[in-house]
């Protein structure tokens, strides 16, 4: 009895992990307040600016509930109640961008994914539109840069310059990524903007320090 008990949970294990699997890729997200900053600047935004934000995945390889993602993206763009930055899991709302490319069951996949990794911020989504994502990155000064394009969402970064984007002298990475399992550094601003439907609000911003660029691996 102990024998078959053991293989039935060695079975189930596998099972399980054949399921979720894992999941890796590029990531890049901006938001409308700085994140490599000092804490003048930070209590400066704090309940009066920096509450939007886009989130961008771009899967290189992995699958979820064994529906294969390599090479789509889902992008979240977000209307928080609060500055993103002091209360990153504070109410919002948000809509989700998918890769026009993905089959009905890809499309499930990749919603479900950007739920997981986003939490809370993504726990009110108005809607779910499709369009072309795209994340490309370049080398400046050995680093790579990100710029995402999904619809009327966009993100194009570049590298923080550590002597030129100071302002008060003791900036740092204030905040905390916003999505889970991301391994990523902080990155400028060169445009962040969202001029869509379904928020009911648009906006541009340019030239902050409010980028984070990077890589997420996900199980």
């Amino acid at each position: 009895m102990k024998r078959y008990f053991a293989a039935f949970c060695v079975a189930l294990l596998v099972c399980t992990t054949t399921q979720g699997g894992e999941i890796r890729g590029q990531y890049v997200e901006a938001r409308t307040c700085d994140v490599w900053t000092g804490p003048c600047f930070a209590n400066a935004d704090f309940n009066i600016g920096g509450k939007n934000g886009v989130m961008g995945w771009k899967i290189d390889k992995g699958s979820m509930d064994n529906v294969r993602l390599d090479g789509l993206g889902v992008v979240a763009v977000v209307a928080a109640g609060n500055t993103l930055g002091l209360e990153q899991s504070g109410p919002a709302r948000a809509i989700l961008i998918v890769d026009c490319r993905a089959t009905s069951l890809q499309r499930e996949a990749l919603v479900k994914f950007a739920k997981e990794q986003g939490g809370k911020l993504l726990g009110n989504i108005l809607a779910v539109q499709d369009a072309k994502v795209e994340l490309t990155n370049c080398q400046c000064d050995g680093e790579a840069c990100y710029e995402l394009v999904a619809g009327a969402a966009r993100v194009k970064t570049r590298c923080i310059d550590h002597k030129a984007d100071q302002a008060c002298g003791n900036e740092t990475a204030f905040y905390p990524p916003l999505a889970r399992g991301v391994s990523a550094r902080v990155a400028g601003v060169v445009e962040h903007s969202f001029r869509g439907q379904g928020l009911e609000e648009n906006w541009g911003d340019f030239e902050r320090r409010g980028a984070y660029v990077g890589s997420f691996q996900v199980k």
